[in-house]
């Protein structure tokens, strides 16, 4: 073989190679030296006990290889590592560290919540241990008083161990749930502030462009009629057709300017509110009535009264005939806002169900700040739109 095709084979040994298994070997190395090495050396101050030999020490290496799967088998692992210390204390063999790859291997499984079957492998193990050497006919080695008391004592240290190590567990278990809920939690609250963003962003667009494209439609077909006929008061339509396309253009750029990142320090116009209205109305040729003391009103109210305003006076150039006139009212109260659009034309929904989105954008601002809307005829005629926003919705 080539250099390239044993390179080849050792990446696809180190491809099959987990990273999982290199502290489970060397976990298992470690117990294995330690039982071995530390079992041989007392073994020399323990002349009455059986000389180790091969079965000896393949009793001692049972358990720590049985440590390379606990992670897959937390209980037979345990109850391999407990039967073959077993059956090395039974049979006489030095004691020593032999209880290092049992402890491990009931640690491991107490950690991952094997409770009622390690108990009952320690349980079965001591009971063995102490009386199965007592029964006659039996010649297997049974630990006297002291060496009984010592061993329960290292088994319960070892059982409080893996309870204590299964309760943190269960503790960082609980700690990782409730920081994945947390950020699952927190995502959701920040896609759901980005679609209502949107959902404004996208109301913000229709008004805008609705209302000035309508009154750029209505200057354009004035134009086109008095063309020939009357060239001056076409020049005054398309002016007006002018100044609309640019006011929408700058109203376009500030509704998208917050989609721009907070760095880029973009320059951007204010928010249209009540303050614009009479050139709103203006432009639309419309009359505006005030009634009440007029006050400073919370910005969200106040940006969402010019928008409710802006978008009915587009229905009425829409949907009202050619001679309507209409009215807007701003009523001042000690609770709340009115705003009412009313046209003395034909009158007729924006859509022929009354479910246009002009409509129902309009009505979206007033229920988002706890208001409500009201879109029919006029009682003395035409169309009538009326909003009330109180002030309490936009503290």
């Amino acid at each position: 073989p080539t250099v390239a095709d044993m390179g080849d084979a050792w990446a696809a040994r180190r491809r099959g190679w987990r990273p999982g298994r290199a502290p489970a070997v060397r976990l298992a190395i470690l117990v294995a030296v330690v039982q071995v090495i530390g079992t041989t050396v007392t073994a020399r101050h323990q002349p009455a006990a059986r000389e180790l030999h091969f079965w000896g020490y393949l009793l001692l290496l049972a358990g720590p290889v049985a440590l390379l799967l606990r992670r897959r088998y937390r209980v037979a692992v345990a109850a391999v590592a407990i039967g073959v210390t077993v059956a090395y204390l039974l049979f006489g063999y030095p004691y020593g560290p032999v209880l290092f790859a049992p402890a491990v291997a009931m640690i491991g499984a107490l950690r991952a919540g094997w409770r009622v079957p390690v108990w009952v492998l320690a349980g079965v193990a001591y009971l063995l241990c102490v009386g199965l050497g007592r029964v006659p006919g039996v010649h297997l080695r049974y630990l006297r008083f002291g060496e009984a008391v010592a061993a329960l004592v290292t088994l319960g240290a070892v059982l409080l161990v893996g309870e204590v190590a299964r309760t943190h567990a269960r503790y960082m278990a609980e700690l990782r749930r409730t920081r994945d809920e947390q950020a699952r939690t927190r995502a959701e609250q920040q896609r759901r502030q980005a679609s209502e963003e949107r959902l404004r962003i996208a109301r913000e667009l229709h008004d805008v462009l609705g209302h000035h494209l309508s009154l750029i439609s209505v200057q354009a077909g004035v134009g086109l009629h008095l063309m020939d006929e009357q060239p001056e008061q076409a020049r005054t339509a398309l002016l007006a057709i002018k100044q609309a396309s640019a006011e929408a253009l700058r109203e376009v750029r500030s509704v998208l300017g917050v989609l721009r990142a907070e760095d880029e320090q973009a320059p951007r116009s204010p928010a249209p509110s009540l303050a614009n209205l009479a050139a709103l109305t203006d432009d639309a040729g419309a009359q505006t009535v005030i009634e009440g003391e007029p006050r400073e009103l919370p910005a969200e109210l106040d940006r969402a009264a010019y928008r409710i305003a802006q978008e009915a006076l587009t229905n009425v150039r829409r949907h009202a005939g050619p001679a309507a006139s209409a009215t807007v009212t701003i009523g001042y109260a000690a609770d709340g806002l009115t705003v009412r659009v009313s046209d003395d034309g034909r009158g007729g929904l924006p859509s022929g169900d009354g479910n246009g989105n002009g409509i129902a954008g309009m009505r979206a601002r007033a229920l988002a700040l706890g208001g409500t809307l009201a879109a029919g005829p006029g009682p003395a005629g035409g169309f009538q739109v009326e909003a009330r926003l109180p002030f309490a919705g936009a503290a």
